[in-house]
């Protein structure tokens, strides 16, 4: 056998060594800011994340990410009207005792106050102080969504934004001939999304009319608290 063949085949096991022994790893303990649980967390997701959901209060690492914002950052005002689309639980939880009026919406769903197309609400201009829009941006046409969110929103009104988000491309990745569930799940990741963020996800946001500020946990809170590094809340506000 030749020094090459050799060589590889040592690669080859050592791999297979370092493989054998991710499969086997024990979860290290992590804290959830939400319930205070402290210890190892559950696996989520069609592709699972280590790490990802806390095995207590079922919280996964944007609802987690969201409760640090909260502990840093005024919002929503005590006080405040809230406009939740697409409820998470855990985010409801947080938000709902900060509000004098607290709504949720979404298209489909029969659990919420209101069942509203986010491309089209149909609401009063000025009605809120504050919106959430968690994981629903990438669904939809967001360009309009951006438009009405910014309407419905008081002069210096707050909207919440998180998306799944390639901060490696300048340019998301949308095309309009996607339109397979197999096929969007191959280009974007799930069967309902029509785009892939890239960091022009910020100038989408401007170009609504918003000012814009990002909420990102910092390295030794990311590892704590089993947080995606480098995910972001974005602040987008309405000018007064």
């Amino acid at each position: 056998m030749t020094v090459k063949l050799l060589l590889a085949k040592g690669l080859r096991k050592a791999a297979q060594r370092i493989d054998h022994r991710d499969s086997k790893r024990v979860a290290e303990p992590r804290d959830c800011p939400i319930c205070g649980y402290h210890g190892a967390f559950e696996p989520f997701g069609v592709v699972p994340r280590p790490d990802a959901m806390c095995p207590n209060c079922n919280a996964l690492e944007r609802h987690r990410q969201f409760k640090l914002m909260l502990d840093s950052v005024d919002l929503p005002r005590p006080g405040s009207s809230l406009l939740h689309f697409a409820p998470e639980a855990a985010i409801t939880r947080l938000v709902r005792p900060r509000c004098e009026k607290y709504v949720t919406a979404d298209l489909m769903r029969d659990d919420v106050d209101l069942n509203i197309n986010i491309e089209a609400i149909d609401l009063p201009d000025r009605s809120f102080d504050c919106v959430i829009c968690s994981h629903v941006l990438e669904h939809v046409n967001d360009v309009v969504a951006l438009d009405e969110l910014h309407r419905i929103l008081k002069p210096g009104g707050i909207a919440l934004l998180m998306v799944p988000i390639v901060e490696g491309w300048e340019t998301s990745y949308e095309d309009s001939t996607v339109t397979e569930e197999r096929a969007r799940l191959l280009h974007f990741g799930q069967r309902d999304h029509v785009r892939r963020y890239g960091r022009d996800f910020r100038e989408r946001i401007r170009q609504a009319g918003f000012e814009l500020r990002e909420f990102v946990v910092e390295g030794a809170d990311s590892v704590k608290y089993s947080i995606i590094p480098g995910i972001r809340i974005f602040i987008a506000g309405k000018p007064v």
